[in-house]
């Protein structure tokens, strides 16, 4: 299949437009239709996903641009597949929003989207480049600046994402990673022992855990380790590559250990639980992560949302396992920026903070604002010490005094000082400071780290700050808007077709907020910190 692309869309003497009345077209153009038409649309760039395409005559693919702008409108709505593409037959606003009213047949199949999500899974898998990514992030840059936002002031925050998945327990998981390798084994015509067989028995699940007495437990987990090994010897190396085999060693390898020649399970004092390790086979993904006291199982958003005046955009998503921290998030965002020409402000809470993170961004000329501070709090004195600029010896303390003497520990990123005692004994700041006094001097320890972490409590206490922390909590809504409107935890399983079913919703989501801003219903709280 060849691309070609969709840029010129003509009208013909047959378009569905001409047979509308003045009524008809005037109640369209007031509809949502009207603004994805005219601004969203023409908007996709349908060249990036040439790619995924032959470059070799053949027969011409589906438009692009009618493709991408299906799956957010589907998002929108919350369409399946085959609504989405019913509903392009027979709804005159999806026909106009996607500039096919002139086609004689409406160009989406009952395959294609399943067909291009395909197309990108395998070019993300080849290449590394998530081309669906790239779409909706330059489509919100596009919306931000047709919502006039100028992207000064950013937000940033993290959600968790519940796999669509059941939780197993310890039994019930190498119960079903056997059942499912026994069942490709039988497929496949080899030969197993007959012990294994009733392992491929749909009705054999409720046999096994639910008419058994609860004492019958550990003969079940016996018996359940002897098939285990029994499997092992079977397939040998034969099935290295087999999906179903290497869920089946993953759990083995997460669930059990060798003991004097004999399998038993992992208990405690052989070290805790991985957090990575497999939560259902259903979706070999999802992670296991304990935050905030509660126990989440599957993935982890991360929103970049940029602020002004006129609203909020999301302009940027990331999608992962839900032990990826929100530091690491931060990084990943920061490291794939250019150095802005204008200082753009970063505003996040306290799980994006650390002195790494602020100079990485200081390197992108990001001023990276956090609500919160994580760990011990800094005496106030340490604002006011000097430091060279890789932090490996102090200037000034905050009295103006120089150190006669000093040496820093690479591993630990501190400076041992020593000042005349004298100096320290008169101090205003030797509460503070804690110095060890001796006969000639006084010796403390003493970071970089924590003088910037002092110069932080210091910015949490004025004004401008508090504009900035009251600015952050909008943020807050975005998790809270996906989940109510977008269904977000009911999204496919498996890492990389969460994340593009994620994306469209993050565009459909921004559509929304650009329809909102152009029919003039958004009601946006000014703050002082946009102006």
């Amino acid at each position: 299949m060849s691309f070609k692309s969709n840029d010129c869309q003509q009208l013909t003497f047959d378009d569905s437009l001409f047979s509308l009345t003045e009524r008809e077209k005037k109640a369209l153009e007031k509809s949502w239709a009207k603004i994805f038409a005219d601004e969203i649309f023409p908007a996709i760039d349908e060249e990036r996903f040439s790619v995924l395409y032959s470059d070799k005559a053949s027969r011409p693919n589906t438009p692009v641009n009618v493709t991408v702008g299906a799956l957010i409108i589907k998002e929108l709505f919350d369409y399946s597949d085959d609504e989405i593409v019913e509903n392009l037959m027979l709804d005159l606003h999806l026909q106009y929003a996607l500039h096919t009213t002139s086609f004689s047949e409406q160009p989406l199949s009952d395959k294609s989207l399943s067909r291009f999500r395909n197309r990108c899974y395998a070019y993300e898998t080849s290449h590394g480049v998530d081309l669906y990514h790239d779409c909706v992030k330059d489509l919100s840059s596009k919306i931000a600046k047709l919502m006039n936002i100028n992207g000064r002031i950013k937000r940033m925050d993290s959600m968790m994402i519940e796999s669509n998945i059941r939780f197993l327990s310890r039994m019930e998981l190498i119960y079903t990673c056997i059942s499912k390798l026994v069942t490709v084994l039988k497929n496949a015509g080899c030969t197993i022992d007959e012990t294994l067989d009733h392992y491929a028995d749909p009705n054999d699940y409720n046999k096994v855990f639910y008419h058994q007495r609860h004492d019958d437990m550990n003969e079940i987990i016996s018996v359940l380790l002897k098939d285990s090994d029994k499997l092992l010897e079977i397939c040998g190396e034969d099935y290295l590559e087999n999906t179903e085999y290497q869920l089946f060693i993953r759990c083995l390898s997460d669930q059990t250990v060798i003991e004097e020649g004999n399998r038993r399970l992992r208990t405690k004092e052989d070290g805790t639980m991985n957090s990575s390790a497999l939560q259902n086979p259903s979706d070999p993904d999802a992670t296991y992560r304990n935050k905030a006291g509660k126990l989440h199982r599957g993935y982890a958003a991360n929103l970049e949302e940029t602020v002004g005046k006129n609203g909020s955009v999301v302009t940027d998503y990331q999608y992962d396992k839900n032990i990826h921290t929100d530091s690491q998030f931060l990084q990943e965002t920061l490291n794939a920026m250019d150095k802005s020409d204008e200082e753009i402000v970063l505003i996040t809470d306290g799980g994006y903070d650390g002195q790494d993170n602020i100079a990485l961004a200081k390197e992108k000329n990001i001023k990276l604002v956090t609500t919160a501070l994580i760990g011990k709090e800094s005496p106030a004195a340490l604002a006011d010490f000097v430091f060279n600029e890789d932090g490996t010896k102090l200037l000034t303390c905050a009295a103006g005094h120089k150190p006669i003497s000093q040496s820093y520990t690479k591993s630990t990123r501190q400076c041992r000082v020593s000042f005349d005692r004298n100096q320290c004994v008169n101090c205003p700041y030797q509460e503070q400071c804690r110095p060890k006094i001796y006969k000639k001097v006084a010796t403390f320890i003493t970071s970089k780290n924590a003088s910037n972490r002092a110069k932080s409590q210091r910015y949490m206490q004025s004004d401008e700050f508090s504009n900035y922390a009251k600015l952050r909590n909008g943020v807050e809504t975005v998790p809270a808007n996906l989940r109510n409107n977008f269904h977000i935890n009911h999204l496919p399983r498996g890492r990389q077709r969460g994340k593009f079913f994620f994306g469209g919703k993050i565009a459909a989501l921004n559509f929304r907020k650009l329809f909102n801003y152009r029919k003039g219903l958004g009601n946006y709280a000014q703050n002082p910190a946009l102006t």
